[in-house]
């Protein structure tokens, strides 16, 4: 009866004594909603120029006044030569750092949890939580110093060792090597956070019953803690490969050149170069979207898959 009652009184509680009730909660949503409002909904308006021929100097209206051109840039750019480079690697940078920076991370935060000296424990994490915050501009203007033919510290114990200076960052082979270490490198420590708080959560209990059975360090990482965080694991797992496609702009371009566009020129620097550089705002538009349709589809098709394998996923 007392639970009919509180649901008859939420009932006829009018819109605005809800608002006055929640509106703390409502002013400390705001600003979240107002910045995706303005960075993530807003500018989907822009889609439209990737079906239009645009002109920058028609302006925002000009989104929905320019000639229609229907699939004409998609059909441009499948057809162009650059599109299978592109997409290739995209897709090779993204799946290299999915395989050797995804892993890093758990078993970072296993050995952590597993360190019987806490203080040490507590110093390795700060250590490596650090690079996270350095900026990617000094990230690369690091490599690039320490890379370097002629001074860099790598290539001088090259040259010590009796070799022969090699230019890293002007070569196609080594680009994809240097993003990928760099980028697990940066983000290693800080994406173990997570993970170290799922292991923290487990049930001490469970650990004294292994230990009781007999169960050794590893048989307990194997057995307890690896299934007491796979749903962890899943759910970053598939956010992940959502924006599997999504490659970080600002690290290619502060780190490729021409020299290495075979193997270094992504889709975000090829829309860049497209949309600022040539003006070419449809076309880049047309590129963009199709970039953004197959990151869309990779966390339908994650989730789903999890779903089916596991049992666990996003919804």
């Amino acid at each position: 009866m007392s639970g009919k009652g509180i649901d008859s009184g939420l009932g006829k509680k009018t819109l605005g004594q809800l608002i006055r009730r929640d509106k703390q909660l409502i002013l400390m949503f705001l600003p979240v909603f107002i910045f995706y409002l303005i960075f993530c909904y807003l500018p989907m308006v822009g889609l439209m120029m990737a079906f239009e021929d645009f002109k920058m100097g028609s302006g925002f209206v000009g989104v929905f006044s320019s000639p229609w051109v229907g699939l004409r840039w998609f059909q441009q750019f499948f057809g162009s030569v650059f599109a299978w480079r592109l997409i290739r690697n995209t897709f090779l940078l993204s799946f290299y750092s999915l395989i050797f920076g995804f892993p890093i991370p758990i078993i970072f935060a296993i050995c952590i949890t597993q360190l019987r000296t806490k203080r040490f424990a507590k110093v390795a994490q700060v250590i490596t939580y650090l690079p996270y915050f350095i900026s990617t501009v000094v990230v690369v203007g690091m490599m690039t110093n320490f890379l370097s033919p002629s001074n860099g510290i790598i290539n001088q114990a090259i040259k010590a060792m009796g070799g022969k200076p090699i230019n890293f960052m002007g070569l196609p082979g080594w680009f994809r090597k240097l993003y990928v270490i760099s980028g697990s490198w940066q983000s290693f420590g800080f994406n173990a956070i997570i993970f170290v708080a799922a292991i923290m959560g487990i049930d001490p209990s469970l650990y004294e019953a292994m230990r009781v059975d007999g169960a050794s360090r590893w048989q307990q990482i194997i057995h307890l803690i690896l299934p007491m965080i796979s749903d962890t694991i899943i759910l970053l797992l598939i956010m992940t490969l959502g924006n599997l496609l999504n490659v970080g702009f600002e690290k290619v371009y502060l780190m490729y050149s021409p020299a290495v566009y075979e193997t270094g020129d992504v889709i975000a620097t090829y829309v860049y170069r497209q949309g600022i550089e040539n003006k070419n705002f449809g076309y880049a538009s047309a590129v963009g979207l199709f970039y953004s349709a197959v990151g869309f589809l990779f966390v339908i098709g994650s989730n789903t898959l999890s779903r089916k394998v596991t049992g666990s996923s996003l919804w």
